[in-house]
């Protein structure tokens, strides 16, 4: 197989290649987005370690009418379609740094009567475009998330090869680094080994782990797991996590792994959302790398400072007295109203960044050298970071805004963040950015 990007360190992308029609099944699909890379990337972020860097979830899922995926507005719509008081997000993103042929009309409508228009991550055009703000405001680069139960159908799985393909363009391009993330959510008892032939796929056809900007950590290729432990009813097992996490440690082809892992906040001490079950530390001690997810584990500022103490301290403990690397979450505020109607709008406030800022604060002050800024682009949790507009459509569906702040205010703050984590800038309390 040839490559599809050939590149040097420096100049605009490649041709976009030919991903098919969402017809096709899964063996044309692995043939003709399972592409290996061939060139040079561009150098910034350093590739070969976590330490000192945030890293962003990107979810990649929103897709758009015309945009070639054959999914709609997925990720966007609700259940009677994507119109006013029909929809999953609480969030609008900007779209004013868009080209044409990067919007899509939707039935919703700004207080001025113009057609709201929202982007698809199908369009390599706009994922590149997210890339080049990551390094414009110094964010260091993104795990791309990859759904289990999307990737085991052929039009799921078309679509997240091809954002990955998008993230792995934008990434050398523009001087970032990413890894897969593996969120489990959804499936079912039996289902690991489809997990471990996904992920041989991406090593073997698409030789992602051979990319010059795939993140790497103690000299290995760092793998994310998502969704071990959780006490939410998952019908997958924590025996079943324990053969993946061997398989991506030891497998011959696929392994040598350094292995992520998403965990319940009350990992540690098994309580909480957290499975009561002693196994799930053996789980934990097979891993690298701890992530305990917090997002709506806290509301406010005092909540923030009693987290810190309560969980992330002696999380960081437990982790260095074990040999693992700790990467804690930070999130910059929840909604998810437009989702779940019986959620108040904007249930957790950001507070202009001060919410956001306070959590960065106080992982400084422990000593973390690592974070998980949840997340870049989800605007249907009202976690996102990137370009967000105080201007969204108006009508049946409310949403939630930056508060006036300038769409790119996450980004810069998030920017600084990274600098005070590596003490290229003092410990400050106060917001070091200026709206």
């Amino acid at each position: 197989m040839g490559a599809w990007l050939c590149y040097g360190g420096v100049g605009a992308a490649a041709p976009a290649p030919d991903w098919g029609t969402p017809e096709m099944s899964r063996e044309e699909i692995i043939e003709r987005t399972m592409i290996p890379f061939r060139g040079v990337s561009n150098k910034g972020a350093d590739p070969k370690t976590m330490t000192g860097k945030i890293l962003c979830g990107y979810q990649g899922w929103f897709a758009a009418e015309g945009d070639g995926a054959g999914r709609g507005f997925y990720h966007w719509q609700g259940r009677r379609g994507f119109q006013p008081g029909s929809c999953t997000i609480d969030m609008w993103p900007d779209m004013s740094e868009m080209e044409a042929d990067e919007r899509y009309p939707t039935a919703f409508r700004h207080a001025d009567g113009r057609v709201a228009e929202v982007f698809s991550s199908f369009n390599r055009k706009t994922v590149l475009r997210h890339f080049s703000w990551m390094k414009q405001y110094g964010l260091d680069g993104v795990f791309v998330q990859r759904f289990a139960v999307e990737v085991f159908n052929p039009r799921g799985l078309r679509h997240f090869n091809v954002v990955l393909n998008h993230c792995r363009e934008g990434a050398n391009l523009h001087g970032r680094t990413y890894a897969v993330m593996y969120d489990l959510s959804g499936m079912r008892t039996g289902q690991m080994a489809r997990v471990m032939e996904d992920w041989r796929l991406l090593v073997t056809r698409m030789r992602i782990t051979q990319d010059p900007a795939y993140l790497h950590h103690r000299g290995k290729p760092v793998v994310a797991v998502w969704g071990l432990g959780f006490n939410d009813g998952r019908r997958y097992t924590l025996a079943e996590g324990m053969e993946l996490v061997r398989f991506l440690k030891a497998d011959p082809v696929a392994g040598q792994c350094t292995v992520l892992l998403g965990v319940p906040t009350g990992w540690r001490t098994l309580d909480q959302d957290c499975v009561n079950d002693a196994f799930m530390h053996e789980l934990i001690k097979a891993g690298d790398i701890v992530s305990p997810w917090t997002v709506g584990r806290y509301a406010d500022l005092p909540g923030v400072q009693r987290h810190a103490a309560r969980r992330w301290q002696p999380d960081l403990e437990w982790c260095k007295a074990n040999g693992k690397d700790y990467l804690p979450v930070v999130f910059p505020g929840f909604s998810w109203h437009n989702m779940r109607t019986n959620a108040p709008l904007n249930q957790i406030p950001r507070l202009g960044g001060r919410f956001l800022w306070a959590q960065y604060v106080e992982l400084k002050r422990m000593g973390a050298t690592m974070a998980y800024q949840a997340m870049f682009d989800e605007v249907d949790e009202g976690t996102a970071i990137f370009k967000v507009t105080n201007d969204p459509p108006v009508g049946a569906s409310p949403f939630v805004t930056y508060e006036g702040l300038p769409s790119d205010f996450y980004l810069r703050l998030v920017g600084a963040a990274g600098r005070m984590l590596r003490g290229e800038m003092p410990l400050s309390e106060t917001l070091p950015i200026k709206p």
